[in-house]
């Protein structure tokens, strides 16, 4: 053991696999840009807590979550909404994300592990098609693998070289932008929905919501291109005429920050080189949550790392942490950019029409915290599946999007199915353009 780990950047991922592998006796060093307690966004975030013990974490201090209302999902027009009835034994916690980077810190320090803040991670450092270590704003690093948690716009993953086969850029359409800040409470007036989810309102293609807080109301909207703080604003003010406790006076947050949404990374590993986290891809690509299923993948990664007899770390002998992901999450997660295409290629008429005519229902809209895949997402029983045949047969614009989307998850999933179980590098590099094609097809 006593192998030098080097993590880039304080992703969740990757500072779960740092603390496994610490604990195991590696030697492992995180390099963080931003400075020691600043990390996290002001506002909360939901996981699922199951994952933490996968992770090998404990749970945090009771008084530091809470568990996630259920959410109410209203159409364009706002006149129809279904709300989840999510069973408790799978909500998800709620907690301020400061509190979340505490608690992984905190752990990961008592298990060894080493942290260096202020230190910007600039680039990988290459020895032929091996990276050997990181450039940093306080010079050169090198170890035995590089686990790489910089996130959506890793310095590491986009300066790759291209023999390696790693996608570096991203498509507008694969990362969602989000603004997000907690306003004061307007009024004591009770509400229709404590967590009012709004898709497309007002006519425009994005995702909303006002959740109604005792203290505050929490606004988020994303939208898959930029946007300026005045047309949030007013887009905000729009909102607040079917949310009246959303006040007008910002209280904390105000941030804009981008999410990827779209399917995981379609190779992962490199000749001394692994990515985890959102530098994998690794949210749900219709809802964008990605902590719960980075904590399972740092395990997979540091169980994958500590079976490596040959130490060698290189894509073959990494390449079993990317089989194990996809079998787990990966194959489910993917096919869901296909519906998040489809959803986005609706009018507002047309998702009207999908909430009335119950071609969606509150089963088929109740997200858990095991929510990883379309079956864990749309529970259909042969009745409930005749009705939604019936809808969609009724509107043929709406059933070609519905086909199209049908036959590109099956292309996904089957691409899934065949990913080669041991690496080869031809044969990798030929599956990914199987694996991709399909995605591809929705950019021309």
């Amino acid at each position: 053991m006593g192998k030098k780990i080097i993590v880039a950047g304080l992703g969740h991922g990757g500072i779960a696999a740092a603390s496994i592998l610490a604990k195991r006796g590696f030697d492992v060093t995180v390099y963080e840009k931003k400075s020691q307690g600043t990390l996290g966004y002001d506002w909360t975030d939901i996981f699922a807590p199951a994952a933490l013990g996968i992770a090998e974490m404990p749970m945090p201090d009771e008084d530091k979550y809470e568990y996630k209302e259920n959410m109410t999902f209203f159409a364009p027009t706002s006149k129809k909404s279904l709300t989840q009835h999510v069973p408790y034994d799978e909500l998800e916690i709620k907690m301020e994300r400061k509190d979340i980077y505490a608690h992984f810190i905190n752990h990961a320090i008592g298990c060894g592990v080493k942290i260096e803040y202020d230190c910007e991670v600039l680039s990988p450092i290459m020895l032929g098609n091996r990276v050997i270590g990181i450039k940093t704003s306080k010079g050169d690093f090198i170890g035995d693998l590089v686990i790489d948690a910089c996130g959506l716009n890793s310095p590491v993953r986009t300066q790759l070289p291209a023999s390696m086969g790693i996608e570096k850029t991203v498509h507008r359409d694969e990362k969602i932008t989000i603004y997000r800040a907690f306003y004061n409470k307007a009024s004591d007036e009770e509400v229709e929905a404590k967590f009012r989810v709004n898709f497309f309102a007002g006519g425009e293609k994005c995702i909303s919501w006002v959740a109604s807080e005792d203290e505050h109301t929490d606004l988020l909207v994303g939208r898959f291109e930029e946007f300026t703080l005045e047309k949030l604003e007013s887009y905000a003010d729009m909102l607040r005429e079917n949310s009246p406790r959303l006040g007008k006076e910002k209280i904390r947050g105000g941030q804009f920050v981008e999410i990827p949404v779209r399917h995981p990374l379609s190779v992962m590993v490199g000749d001394g080189y692994a990515a985890i986290g959102d530098s994998a891809f690794m949210t749900v690509p219709l809802i964008g949550s990605g902590i719960a299923n980075s904590l399972k993948a740092a395990k997979m990664l540091a169980d994958t790392i500590s079976s490596d007899i040959t130490e060698s770390y290189s894509a073959e002998t990494l390449w079993n942490y990317q089989v194990k992901y996809y079998k787990a999450l990966g194959s489910g997660l993917a096919p869901l950019e296909c519906v998040k295409y489809m959803l986005l290629s609706l009018t507002p008429d047309e998702l009207d029409y999908c909430f009335d005519s119950g071609m969606l229902n509150e089963d088929n809209i109740t997200m858990t915290a095991n929510f990883t895949s379309i079956n864990t997402q749309f529970k259909l029983d042969p009745k409930d599946l005749m009705i939604k045949a019936k809808a969609v047969c009724k509107r043929p614009e709406v059933l070609k999007k519905v086909m199209i989307c049908g036959s590109r998850m099956a292309q996904v999933m089957a691409a899934c199915a065949a990913m080669p179980r041991r690496w080869d590098r031809k044969k990798v590099m030929q599956w990914t353009k199987a694996y991709s094609a399909p995605f591809n097809a929705y950019k021309k």
